[in-house]
């Protein structure tokens, strides 16, 4: 009884963590978009606008307020699912989301779907033969992928494909999507993009997260007494590595906050990072805020998830 109320106790601890960690960094959004050059009201309304005139939105926008006082604003909107309104055509900024935000939940999904299970079992693999030529061919393969950036790999991914081979188009906005090979075609090239640099990542920490278990003390008694290799990964490590592996998993998959940015703009997909790359160059800062506290929920939601996963397989928080 005493360790499943440590277990719950820490799984509370956390959730209390993000919580606060939330609140920071919606703090940060806020004043780091508010320290972005220019005026707002001067931009909206061009160079040949009147002082008085520039006041007078200002006023309106209520951009004369304290800062203070608009973030608290701000968030208490957040706690109602108010985000504001946008500053450049005046409609709500969760409209705007909307449709974004499926798109890029569409993305990630597509990418998820095809990397953890490819990714996981080629990690577990490597571990299971390591110092194999297969252990060696993977190793290499995910330091070459992990050293070149994502944008390097969709423009080369866009001269094969797109220019070289002629197979796929290179934009995925305007595609038409009415049959299954069309949506095929549309998703492909920004999935594999984002499919190699995350599955490169997710393998070499699983394979790392799954030797570091082998090397236990108990798992090379198993070894000692006869178990097979695939017997010894599988049966005794493989459970006790889910903690390890699920934070491979979640930081891996949050390489999709920051590469989904530089994909969507190359490829121009229509998702919330290309959403938030045209706010920021027309400064609406309820949009650039909105789509920030997007990435940073979901960024903090896998950490999170990671770490409640840890936390209830580890082995000795059991009864």
């Amino acid at each position: 009884m005493l360790r499943s109320f440590t277990t719950w106790k820490l799984v509370g601890k956390r959730l209390g963590i993000a919580f606060l960690t939330l609140i920071i960094v919606s703090f940060a959004v806020f004043f780091a978009t508010e320290m972005l050059p220019g005026d707002v009201a001067q931009i909206l309304l061009g160079q040949a606008a009147t002082p008085e005139a520039v006041a007078g939105l200002r006023e309106a926008m209520g951009l004369d307020e304290p800062a203070l006082q608009r973030f608290l604003g701000w968030m208490a909107g957040l706690a109602t699912g108010d985000m504001g309104r946008s500053y450049v055509n005046g409609i709500d900024v969760a409209d705007l989301l909307g449709g974004r935000l499926q798109n890029s939940l569409r993305l990630a999904g597509i990418v998820t779907a095809i990397c953890v299970p490819v990714a996981l079992t080629l990690g577990i693999i490597a571990a299971m033969y390591r110092g194999s030529w297969l252990d060696r061919a993977v190793s290499v393969a995910t330091i070459s992928v992990i050293s070149v950036p994502e944008f390097m790999v969709a423009t080369l991914a866009v001269l094969v494909f797109a220019v070289w081979l002629d197979w796929l188009p290179a934009l995925s906005y305007g595609v038409n999507v009415d049959s299954i090979g069309a949506m095929l075609r549309a998703y492909a090239m920004p999935v594999i993009t984002l499919s190699f640099v995350v599955s490169a990542q997710m393998i070499r920490m699983t394979r790392a997260a799954v030797i570091e278990t082998i090397e236990t003390p108990y798992v090379e008694m198993a070894l000692l007494k006869g178990a097979s290799r695939q017997r010894m990964v599988l049966v005794h490590a493989l459970p006790n590595a889910l903690g390890p592996i699920a934070n491979a998993v979640a930081l891996s998959l949050s390489y999709l906050v920051g590469g989904v940015i530089i994909v969507e703009t190359v490829f121009n997909y229509p998702g919330v990072a290309k959403l938030m790359v045209d706010a920021v160059a027309t400064r609406d800062l309820p949009l650039i805020q909105s789509c920030a506290m997007v990435f940073c929920v979901s960024y903090l939601t896998l950490i999170t998830l990671a770490d409640m996963v840890a936390i209830l397989s580890n082995p000795r928080l059991r009864q």
